[in-house]
C-alpha cells in the first residue's frame, strides 16, 4: 500500500488535470464567443458607417434644394436635430452589442471559476 503523502500527491493531480480541462474547455467557448461577437459587432460598424454615408448623402440634397437661406437654416437644423438623435441611438446600440460580446466571452470562464470555488469550499 502506498503511503499517505502518495495517494494526497495522486488526488492532487488527479484534481489539477480536472481543473485544467474545465479551463481549457471554458477558453474553448470564450474563444468561440469572441470570434462571433466581433464579427458581430464589425458587421454593425459597417452597417452604421453606409448608414451615414447615405444619409450624408440625402442631406447634402437637402441642403442644395434649399430656395432660401431661411429654408436652408430650417433644413440644417432639422437635419442636425435628426443627427443628434441617430448618433445617440446607434451609440447605444453599438454599446449594448459591444457589452453582449464581453458579457458572451468572460461567462464561460466566470462560470469556470466559480465551479472550482465551489468545489474548494466543499
Amino acid at each position: 500500500m502506498p503511503p499517505k503523502s502518495v495517494e494526497r500527491f495522486t488526488a492532487n493531480v488527479e484534481n489539477l488535470a480536472k481543473v485544467a480541462t474545465g479551463t481549457a474547455k471554458a477558453l474553448t467557448r470564450s474563444s468561440v464567443a469572441v470570434t462571433g461577437g466581433v464579427g458581430s459587432l464589425a458587421k454593425a460598424c459597417q452597417d452604421l458607417a453606409i448608414r451615414n454615408f447615405e444619409k450624408l448623402a440625402g442631406a447634402l440634397q437637402a441642403l442644395s434644394s434649399a430656395k432660401s437661406p431661411v429654408e436652408f437654416c430650417e433644413i440644417q437644423q432639422k437635419l442636425a436635430n435628426e443627427g443628434f438623435e441617430a448618433a445617440v441611438a446607434d451609440g447605444r446600440a453599438i454599446t449594448e452589442l459591444t457589452t453582449a460580446v464581453f458579457t458572451a466571452t468572460l461567462e464561460p470562464m466566470q462560470n469556470q471559476v466559480f465551479q472550482n470555488l465551489v468545489k474548494r469550499a466543499a
